[in-house]
């Protein structure tokens, strides 16, 4: 039930995308395609990954941004990575291609170049980023995967094998015992869960994981506990300095809390409960969200045109919009949701600052409320997500400087 929760879950970008253009292959050919034994990667050639540190990349790409006051001042906030930075991180992409076939190719479409500018490229500052292109199951594979009567096999199959092989080449011939980060949304959360819980967790390895951000997803923990559900030796992150911890949330807002038929937040096994850490206050308690926005209202799978930033409208020349002070969270709860991030905008018609922000998923004008913020989960607290690997890795790299 869980999984295919999931699935449905990351069927939500599907529907505010754009419609594929292209039509499907006929079915005998379908049929023969999908039966072939697929040819594992080649993670030597360097066609294969979105990002490797100093290249010339979907990660070299700009992340400056419009900090925008509530009392609509716009002011400039420069970005750059460090090349030098002493850990890494490693990231598995969420649902976005918009490939006709059930498994995407290996070629780098603007959906991919476009979710690791939302969703990764800003990582760069503190880390050594690595993104593999993976044959992820598609937004066509996933509606067939939720067929009467199909199978429901995400985190097995070519997806999985392949971010597995990438995992395993980076370990052999990158890695040379350095710290990394797993950053991970949606699909790619699905498929790092089963990476940790089959190659990390508990193993040897687990000492070199500063932390794992699993995001848009569902993780079990027992009542009370941080660790025990979906990971035996991986705790949650209370604190900006632990290390060897895990980040997780489904987003949803204030005002629209998680519905009977919520896709995030419920876990089967009664004498567990959805995981949650709130990025903006690890520790507990509500906290400010450090968001970066598109600044053309942009998500990792739509475009919904974005209200002025400010009013008068002023022009806005970053890629990133930051709001410091509209956006709170808290880990919350209901009786339809045992844990979710709850994100409220503090809107204010008095001040010229724009009093919302896009990243509803919705079929026409009707928002579909139980998929919650998934379109903007990382986008909400990329800051904050940002500042605690900075201090993970202070702190990685203190403690083995004393060893």
């Amino acid at each position: 039930m869980l999984t295919r929760v999931v699935l449905m879950a990351l069927t939500a970008a599907g529907l505010s995308a754009a419609p594929v253009a292209a039509q499907p292959p006929p079915a005998a050919a379908q049929a023969a395609a999908d039966s072939a034994p697929a040819k594992p990667n080649d993670y030597s050639d360097p066609k294969t990954w979105l990002c490797r540190p100093g290249g010339a990349d979907a990660c070299a790409v700009d992340e400056a941004a419009t900090v925008v006051a509530a009392d609509g001042k716009l002011t400039r906030e420069t970005w750059t990575a460090d090349p030098k930075a002493p850990i890494d991180c490693f990231y598995v992409y969420p649902t976005v291609s918009t490939d006709p076939t059930p498994n995407s190719d290996m070629t780098a479409d603007p959906a991919e170049l476009n979710v690791v500018k939302q969703q990764f490229a800003r990582f760069g500052s503190k880390c050594q980023p690595y993104a593999p292109m993976y044959r992820q199951v598609t937004l066509v594979g996933l509606r067939r995967m939720l067929a009467p009567g199909a199978a429901v096999t995400l985190d097995q199959g070519l997806q999985y094998d392949d971010v597995k092989d990438a995992w395993n080449y980076y370990l052999q011939h990158d890695n040379k015992g350095r710290g990394f980060v797993l950053v991970a949304h949606s699909q790619g959360s699905f498929i790092l869960n089963r990476l940790i819980r089959e190659e990390i967790d508990g193993k040897p390895i687990q000492s070199r994981m500063l932390s794992a951000i699993l995001l848009g997803t569902t993780l079990a923990v027992p009542k009370g506990k941080d660790v025990g559900g979906s990971f035996q030796h991986v705790p949650l992150c209370r604190s900006a300095s632990q290390i060897g911890c895990v980040i997780t949330y489904a987003s949803f807002r204030s005002t629209i809390a998680p519905p009977a038929n919520t896709l995030f937040g419920k876990v089967p096994d009664a004498n567990m409960v959805a995981a949650c850490t709130n990025p903006a206050a690890l520790g507990g308690g509500s906290g400010q969200l450090h968001a970066y926005l598109d600044a053309t209202g942009r998500t990792i799978t739509s475009t919904a045109p974005a209200k002025p930033w400010v009013t008068p409208e002023q022009k806005i020349d970053t890629p990133w919009v930051s709001v410091p002070g509209l956006l709170t969270a808290k880990c919350s709860s209901n009786e339809n949701a045992s844990g979710y991030l709850e994100v409220t905008v503090h809107g204010d018609a008095n001040d010229p600052r724009t009093d919302d922000i896009t990243g509803d998923i919705a079929v026409g004008p009707n928002v579909l409320t139980n998929w919650g913020l998934h379109l903007v989960d990382v986008n909400l607290a990329m800051g904050n997500l940002v500042d605690i690997v900075g201090q993970q890795a202070k702190a990685y790299v203190a403690k083995h400087k004393s060893q």
